[in-house]
């Protein structure tokens, strides 16, 4: 996609972001239908910037565009869930903690396996990242820097998938990224991170280093479960 200037691409990615969370809010139900020329004037962009928009929203299985009929827009089922977008967009929605739930329950699906498969795969490289994300994570901590706290836990988690030598599992680290933004951007956590979690990722990070692939499970579930419940004790927030 090629857009001349910042400005476009600025007005490009607020429309984008303006119908998308207004899709998957509910706010523009499934089976309505949108136009080039609405989303023109409502959001003052040309209709190629337009254009381009759907075709995001399209890729996404936000909106299927057909002639005769026009932009109609799709039903939950048929949405691309793992798109980081649509997963941040949803984030931004009043139902935030239900959604952050059930990405609680995927995650137990799938990092205390890559933890495991980390501790019988990681090389040298992937152990000192580890420890430096853990170290940088406590800094951080103690000072309530949550920007600088949400990189290092980031960092912590695109590394242990990588290091898993899944590819699959390796995909979904965006995915995890913007959970645990979603947390911090939306006021779910606490204004010094709990030092148990801080702990409980440096167990795993101890364990991939010493080939540990049950402990490095264990404490991995063990992060999601603290995660969650945290997610689930803090005060509810209006929509974004």
């Amino acid at each position: 996609m090629s857009r001349s200037t910042g400005g476009t691409t600025e007005r490009h990615d607020e429309t984008l972001a303006a119908i998308g969370r207004r899709i998957v809010s509910g706010a523009q139900p499934a089976g309505s239908v949108l136009t080039l020329d609405a989303i023109c004037t409502e959001h003052g962009v040309s209709r190629t910037v337009a254009r381009e928009v759907i075709k995001v929203l399209e890729s996404m299985g936000l909106v299927e565009s057909r002639r005769r009929v026009g932009i109609t827009i799709q039903p939950r089922t048929r949405w691309s869930v793992f798109d980081p977008r649509l997963i941040r967009w949803r984030l931004d929605g009043a139902d935030r903690a239900e959604f952050l739930a059930t990405l609680s329950e995927l995650r137990r699906g799938f990092e205390p396996v890559a933890a495991a498969l980390a501790a019988e795969r990681a090389n040298e490289h992937h152990c000192r990242i580890l420890a430096a994300a853990v170290s940088d994570m406590s800094v951080h901590g103690r000072t309530g820097d949550l920007q600088s706290y949400l990189l290092a836990d980031k960092v912590f988690h695109r590394t242990l998938l990588e290091a898993s030598g899944n590819e699959m599992f390796r995909s979904l680290a965006d995915v995890v990224g913007e959970v645990l933004a979603g947390r911090t951007h939306h006021g779910m956590m606490p204004p010094t991170p709990n030092p148990a979690a801080i702990a409980l990722h440096d167990d795993v990070a101890r364990a991939i280093r010493l080939r540990d692939p049950k402990a490095a499970e264990a404490s991995m579930r063990e992060i999601i479960t603290e995660a969650a419940a945290a997610v689930s004790d803090a005060p509810p927030l209006p929509e974004v």
